[in-house]
């Protein structure tokens, strides 16, 4: 790809970027929220046709300006939304083989169904990949169904595999496996382009790194010759200060315990508390419960045993309204499904969890009045925005976080709680959240933090309970433990 430029109302995404790669390759692009690194790669595989400059294939100028030129060209791409891209109510043959089957019609009028599930199971073998191709999408897992989808990629001739934050959803176990196929596609001589924030994976995985910052191309290396430092400082422009801003607080009286709490498969018997100042971690593997308990403290699960305290009253939720009014807010994990409203923009956004303070004469909207504050949330989160009109689907990933985050610091609850809040955000925007937790403890309010990122839990929490198979397995001090001793825990360790 050579000098690639693209524009969007009010903010230029590309300028002049260049990015080349080889099959039998892999290839980390890596970037800060807001580099350019995904917008890129949609160039590449025909989602954006309104860019200047040119793409080269074996040295032949070719003409990219749809999907169907990239695939046609075996450029396949799997995207970080994984949901979007399936279709939950067909089954996993039928998912795998829904390009062939559509490219087909026309051309004959009948499905040869039991040929279908054959080819499906075929590739989804020659992947070492146990999944049945008569079980709905909708009953399969996020990794499951990235396979699925990395299935129906290389299906027909691809060259070239792109993916975008491919181990977000994933555990360890999963991305492990996942680093098996990318492996045995290298060795197929499938060139793959790995988009990611997670450094020590790019490090284990990938042959050469590609680094962007503010939509222009900084540098291209081999992973052998340069450092996860240097391609930090390459990110961000300068020096990483102490990642975790943790500051020291006064941590005071309990304000919300929870007992003997249950919902309605997952958590059973969970009993923990949350002091005023504190950052509480809640660490575990992907699948033991950290989201369910996220949720059932929020209302979002019913709850169907077991009492949430705050500050000395017991707690009536049954949704999310009823915990919002009583002083808890959740950052959910899933922030495009369940933290923001994408087709809004930042201003409605940040206004939305407190509509009442910007509620005028028989409930009309002050829109003047949230503007400002929404202009002033922008300033002190940080947010990277043309305007506070932008629509959030326009902004990075980290600073749609910023916006999930912020609506809840207008609401100035007591509670917060994040799950996953730093998936899919890259060290600069990690940082920024950071400080804003390290801010709210400051403010004498109590923070859930769940995470799988055990790094994070040891380097922002004060305490630590460790969730396996919907319990609590132990409690342990932040400071007198560290990530081996949690990763124990976190397995079932005893």
């Amino acid at each position: 790809m050579k000098n690639i430029t693209i524009e969007f109302p009010g903010v230029k995404a590309l300028d002049d970027v260049s990015f080349s790669t080889e099959t039998g390759t892999t290839h980390a692009l890596i970037g800060a929220n807001g580099a350019g690194k995904s917008t890129l790669m949609k160039v590449l595989s025909g989602a954006y046709n309104h860019y200047t400059g040119e793409i080269y294939l074996n040295g032949e100028k070719i003409d990219i300006r749809t999907p169907k030129d990239s695939q046609d060209y075996g450029i396949q791409i799997v995207y970080q939304e994984v949901d979007t891209a399936l279709v939950p109510y067909l089954t996993v043959g039928e998912n795998i083989m829904l390009n062939e089957t559509v490219n087909d019609m026309g051309k004959k009028q009948i499905i040869s169904w039991k040929e279908i599930h054959r080819k499906a199971a075929e590739i989804l073998a020659s992947m070492n990949v146990k999944v049945p191709t008569k079980k709905l999408v909708s009953e399969l897992t996020l990794a499951e169904k990235q396979m699925v989808l990395i299935a129906r990629s290389i299906l027909k001739d691809c060259k070239f595999l792109i993916l975008d934050e491919p181990t977000a959803p994933l555990s360890h176990s999963e991305t492990n496996e996942l680093f098996r196929i990318v492996r045995d596609l290298k060795q197929r001589n499938v060139g793959v382009i790995f988009i990611s924030h997670r450094l020590p994976e790019l490090f284990e995985i990938c042959d050469e790194i590609t680094v962007m910052r503010n939509g222009q191309f900084v540098i291209k290396e081999r992973i052998a010759e340069t450092t996860p430092n240097r391609v930090i400082e390459y990110m961000l422009g300068q020096k990483l200060d102490d990642q975790f801003p943790k500051k020291q607080v006064t941590i005071g009286d309990t304000l919300l315990e929870v007992k003997n709490l249950h919902d309605e498969g997952v958590i059973k018997g969970i009993s923990m508390h949350v002091r005023a100042g504190e950052v509480l971690g809640v660490a575990g593997l992907v699948g033991a419960g950290k989201t369910e308990l996220c949720k059932t403290l929020f209302g979002a699960t019913r709850k169907t045993a077991g009492d949430i305290i705050l500050k000395g009253k017991t707690l009536r939720i049954k949704n999310p309204h009823q915990a919002v009014k009583q002083g808890i807010a959740l950052v959910p994990e899933e922030r495009r499904k369940e933290g923001i409203l994408v087709a809004e923009p930042v201003s409605s956004n940040l206004s939305s969890a407190n509509l009442k303070r910007f509620s005028k004469f028989l409930g009309f909207l002050d829109f003047k009045g949230e503007k400002i504050k929404a202009r002033e949330m922008i300033g002190s989160l940080g947010i990277k925005t043309p305007s506070e009109d932008t629509k959030v689907q326009n902004l990075s990933g980290g600073n749609q976080q910023k916006v999930a985050i912020g609506k809840w610091l207008l609401t100035d609850a007591e509670v917060y709680i994040f799950d996953e809040p730093t998936k899919g955000v890259d060290v600069g925007a990690k940082k920024d959240i950071f400080e804003l937790i390290s801010g709210l403890a400051q403010r004498g309010k109590a923070v859930i933090y769940a995470s799988c990122e055990l790094s994070e839990i040891v380097g922002i929490t004060d305490r630590v309970y460790v969730v396996y198979d919907g319990q609590i397995s132990k409690e342990l001090e932040t400071a007198k433990t560290n990530e081996e001793e949690l990763l124990f825990y976190s397995t079932g360790g005893k």
